[in-house]
């Protein structure tokens, strides 16, 4: 990031406020990466290392609204300046929030370990958390580089993220369905997976924030979404995932008093 502002001490301010951004950026990826990598080991020790990591998060977000106050309050920026400066505390608010998602599915994983339930349905959630972690890397690429187009081929990506988490959802409801005694691991796997799919969400915020930093103003195009969790389902219908295909299992619904939505 390369300024040249008459004042070198507000150069200094704006490289310091950068770089505590990327400080906290990276420490919250490393949090997340391992919080995925735990998901698939179960290391206890590793797990609380990223629950306490969190506290690391909070004080570095700290720093960041702090000194961009600061600067909006002392050096009256505008323009780009100001841009920059607006840019940088809306992403670190992002990626504190990050890390408590991060915080979250080691809580979980940690519950999951001592549930020892063995017979786990097909879905590969870590697949999904790895390719979130990539979607991270790239958007800290993408700030480091002020490139936008990178930027919008991330926030694009992020519908493969939404498929996945569909597939796993529907295969995880349906596994609780055949398997009474799955219903608490099933649920915090579900809540697992809706927090990767979140990451994925709020990495997207980053990369819409990196392209209006680049450009002056915001992307025009809805952002594309393939989620369908959410989506209420006519006649007291849930869709299962049974191998290849979904089925239709409303009897399910109707016996447990639910509305579908």
């Amino acid at each position: 990031m390369e300024q040249n502002h008459i004042s070198s001490s507000f150069d200094k301010e704006l490289n310091k406020l950068n770089n505590n951004l990327l400080k906290l950026g990276n420490t919250a990826l490393d949090q997340f990466e391992k919080c995925i990598n735990n998901f698939g080991t179960q290391n206890l020790d590793e797990i609380k290392t990223v629950i306490n990591t969190d506290k690391i998060l909070d004080d570095l977000d700290d720093k960041v609204q702090k000194s961009g106050f600061e600067i909006i309050a002392l050096r009256a920026p505008q323009a780009a300046d100001l841009r920059r400066v607006i840019v940088a505390l809306k992403i670190a608010t992002i990626f504190e929030r990050i890390g408590d998602y991060s915080r979250n599915i080691s809580n979980r994983t940690k519950l999951l370990i001592d549930l020892k339930y063995t017979d786990l349905p097909g879905v590969n959630i870590g697949k999904m958390g790895q390719k979130t972690q990539t979607m991270f890397e790239d958007v800290l690429d993408a700030y480091i580089n002020e490139d936008d187009n990178l930027a919008v081929k991330i926030r694009n990506s992020d519908i493969k993220i939404d498929k996945m988490h569909t597939e796993y959802y529907l295969e995880i409801i349906s596994h609780m369905q055949r398997k009474k005694n799955f219903a608490p691991t099933g649920t915090h796997l579900l809540f697992i997976a809706k927090n990767i799919e979140r990451v994925a969400d709020y990495v997207t915020d980053v990369a819409e924030q990196i392209y209006f930093l680049v450009n002056g103003h915001v992307l025009s195009d809805h952002r594309p979404k393939a989620d369908k969790t959410s989506l209420k389902i006519p006649n007291w219908r849930i869709l299962f995932f049974n191998g290849n295909k979904y089925i239709n299992c409303w009897w399910w619904a109707k016996s447990i008093r639910v509305n579908a939505f």
